[in-house]
């Protein structure tokens, strides 16, 4: 029996790329899981559709996270369906690059509002939850983007520089409570966004790169499930970068 079994995860932005892939780990490792999304419902339900066709359960929230009532609403319908809150993985995101001079203040408070504050949104009443369990695993996706910096995202650096402030700070202050917090910081990963780009440019992101590629999503989500597993219950506070090297 998997130790994931008869536990609930919850899953921000879900419906694709890294968050889909988390969430079928999660789904194949036998927790229920609860997933937000805010726009393909047919995507949505068909995630949904392949998980219980494998036997597993699952449930799709369309929810802003930007948005704080349908945040809490969402945990709270996700306690009152599963029974728990065991596993939450912040990886809702978006990005509007530009160059500073370029960038509109709607380019800096959307991907704020949704990276950085839409963390907040869910964790707050997840946290409560876990709390009174007495016990939870929280994961934040983070990039290194947040670590080193990159030109261009001096929206998305900052707020995902935000998550690793706020993913030890909170760390800190549920330790006690037998929760732990951890950031896991991604390079360059295969999904529809890096996938558009101009092959000139995927070449030479791919050259500063010690291992010579970008990772898979699959990657990415199996890292997640050691992260939230029991396996790892002694790591809390902790950035884990997952990034080929890019940012030693």
């Amino acid at each position: 029996m998997s130790e994931f079994e008869g536990r609930t995860a919850i899953v921000t932005g879900g419906t694709r790329g890294i968050g889909r892939a988390i969430v079928k780990e999660l789904a194949r490792r036998g927790a229920g899981v609860a997933f937000s999304f805010t726009r393909s419902r047919e995507q949505a339900d068909e995630l949904v559709a392949e998980i219980e066709g494998a036997r597993g359960r699952a449930l799709a929230f369309q929810a802003d996270v930007a948005d704080a009532s349908a945040a809490e609403n969402m945990v709270r319908e996700v306690k009152a369906e599963f029974g728990s809150v065991d596993y939450l993985v912040n990886n809702a995101g978006i990005t509007r690059d530009k160059l500073i001079m370029m960038m509109s203040e709607d380019d800096w408070n959307a991907v704020i509002s949704t990276n950085l504050s839409g963390v907040f949104n869910v964790t707050k009443p997840a946290v409560s939850v876990m709390v009174r369990q007495r016990r939870g695993t929280i994961l934040n996706i983070s990039s290194i983007s947040g670590v080193v910096g990159m030109a261009g995202q001096t929206n998305y650096s900052a707020s995902k520089a935000g998550l690793i402030g706020f993913t030890k700070a909170l760390a800190k202050e549920v330790a006690r409570r037998n929760i732990t917090v951890n950031a896991l910081a991604l390079g360059l990963i295969e999904t529809d966004m890096t996938g558009g780009l101009a092959e000139e440019y995927r070449q030479k992101m791919i050259e500063q790169i010690p291992l010579g590629r970008y990772g898979t999503v699959e990657e990415v989500a199996r890292i997640a499930a050691f992260i939230l597993s029991d396996d790892a219950r002694y790591i809390t506070g902790q950035v884990i970068q997952a990034d080929g090297g890019l940012a030693m």
